[in-house]
């Protein structure tokens, strides 16, 4: 769609949108690669953690109520990247061989609008035991029409009213990214917003990313009678807008609440959602709100609008639950769309005990502030920050020269916890292109500590991946070859370093003494 300056569009229907699809379908995975759309706060280990301990405590649940034989299906909403997936999985399997307990089986499903997204799930290492196992599944979903899922690896359809069990649903950075209606409410009265979209043709040789960042909305409001009709069926929130705001510009997520309806559908006992986002879901929130300013991140966001969903929700039943105080980051909430919600004991304390108490937003003010001072930090501070986030990789990576330079002070419980962590990191890791190289720094943390036989296999890993590799890896290898007894590959290994860097002295030396 051509937008012109003359063109007036309802906010739902403006090309935005369009253009927002079209990223999405034309960049697959990439449009995550090194943070291009931001994936870190939503996906790392510390809220895979929390996203599992709830998804446990749902599954208890069942299990206290009897309902121990039937599959739980988990829906993803917009699962991206997938690296929230795999830390959840990962983190579950972790949780059922700990308590060892009889659970309803589960079956996790990532969704995505872009077909590419779900192509490359299905080709990622890290997943392929889950798809293997049964326990993860894959589907192309239409937040804005589809009503049913196909599963691409099963190939089982789950059409209305077939499942059982209540539904699981994970939407993160789901409804900011999805159309939304946006009015604005004046003297008790109801507008539509439309936009005036600002870019005309685009230029030549933009990409979608540029053209979404060149587009400039302007707004005008016009008087939208469909929102006070009483057959409107969210008329009930509209009315409370009415009596409570004034001169306020509401993101109205219409689209989304439809999205939870026809997801609902298909089971016949409700459904539970963990969902994550900018988002308000206080009231005070949206007076006297300005018109919404679009954030650009290779894609665009707004802010998603969780009193409306809280609102419809907690009308006809569920419980929501939020955190009393007020989040900076990212706002964590659990959605209990369920028949006598406060029966699922072990699922609210779940959320008490992972997002209420300290939850991912807590976690990612945190790392804000650690991410400043790593250089005054001692090695028991990062490796305790290092566990509370779950052996993330990227704090590791941001610490592994302030790591290297503790070292010749470390002790031995210090060095034999790295050791560990970089063992629980890499077998929790989650591939996807980043700017660092994550087995080459774990690899020469463990080579400055004397581990050759850990730091072997990591270091061998960053050779074989990287496509432009340097004689010190190789040179190491060597060494760790040579104290393990293992002087053939010592020989080829040092071979390999003097092909990349004929003049290395220590090289030319070893061989030499090697024979």
């Amino acid at each position: 769609m051509a937008a012109t300056d003359s063109q007036k569009y309802r906010f739902s229907e403006a090309p935005v949108w369009e253009l927002q699809r079209a990223y999405y379908e034309q960049l697959g995975l990439k449009a995550w690669n090194n943070d291009q759309v931001p994936q870190y706060i939503t996906s790392n280990p510390m809220i895979g953690a929390a996203y599992a301990e709830m998804i446990f405590g749902f599954l208890q649940d069942r299990a206290t109520q009897g309902a121990t034989e039937e599959t739980v299906t988990l829906v993803e909403l917009g699962a991206g990247a997938g690296r929230l997936a795999y830390h959840v999985l990962h983190e579950l399997a972790l949780l059922k061989a700990y308590a060892g307990i009889a659970l309803p089986p589960l079956r996790y499903v990532m969704t995505d609008l872009a077909l590419k997204n779900v192509e490359g799930w299905r080709r990622h290492p890290a997943l392929a035991n889950f798809i293997d196992q049964g326990a993860l599944d894959l589907a192309t979903f239409d937040a804005e029409r589809d009503t049913e899922l196909k599963l691409l690896v099963s190939g089982e359809t789950i059409a209305p009213g077939q499942l059982r069990q209540p539904l699981l649903i994970v939407a993160n950075y789901f409804f900011d990214a999805i159309p939304q209606e946006l009015i604005y409410i004046g003297e008790g009265l109801v507008y539509d917003c439309d936009v005036v979209v600002g870019q005309t043709e685009p230029a030549p040789g933009l990409t979608l990313s540029e053209q979404l960042r060149r587009m400039t909305l302007t707004y005008e409001h016009r008087r939208a009678p469909r929102f006070e009709d009483a057959r409107y069926p969210y008329r009930d929130v509209i009315a409370l807008y009415q009596r409570e705001l004034e001169d306020s510009h509401v993101l109205f997520p219409e689209i989304g609440l439809r999205c939870l309806e026809r997801l609902g559908q298909l089971s016949r006992a409700g459904f539970a959602m963990i969902t994550a986002d900018k988002g308000d879901h206080r009231l005070d929130n949206w007076r006297f709100a300005e018109p919404p300013q679009l954030v650009h991140h290779g894609s665009i966001s707004l802010t998603a609008n969780y009193h409306a969903i809280q609102h419809v929700f907690e009308s006809r039943g569920a419980e929501a639950l939020f955190t009393d105080h007020h989040y900076k980051n990212i706002n964590v909430a659990c959605i209990l769309m369920l028949e006598s919600p406060k029966q699922y004991v072990n699922t609210r304390l779940a959320y008490r005990k992972s997002v209420a108490r300290f939850g991912p937003d807590d976690f990612f003010s945190l790392k804000l502030l650690a991410d400043r001072e790593i250089e005054t930090l001692r090695l028991q501070q990062i490796l305790a920050f290092w566990r509370l986030g779950g052996y993330d990789a990227e704090w590791f990576i941001q610490t592994a020269k302030r790591i290297s330079s503790l070292l010749a002070d470390a002790n031995d419980e210090e060095k034999l916890d790295l050791r560990s962590g970089i063992h629980r990191m890499w077998t929790s890791f989650y591939v996807m292109p980043q700017r660092y190289d994550l087995a080459l720094d774990a690899g020469l943390i463990l080579f400055e500590m004397d581990m050759y036989e850990d730091a072997k296999p990591l270091l061998d890993a960053s050779a074989q991946g990287d496509d432009d590799p340097v004689s010190t890896v190789y040179f190491c290898l060597a060494i760790c070859s040579l104290e393990l007894g293992q002087e053939d590959e010592a020989r080829a290994y040092l071979q390999r370093a003097l092909e990349l860097e004929p003049d290395h002295e220590e090289a030319l030396t070893l061989l030499a003494a090697l024979g």
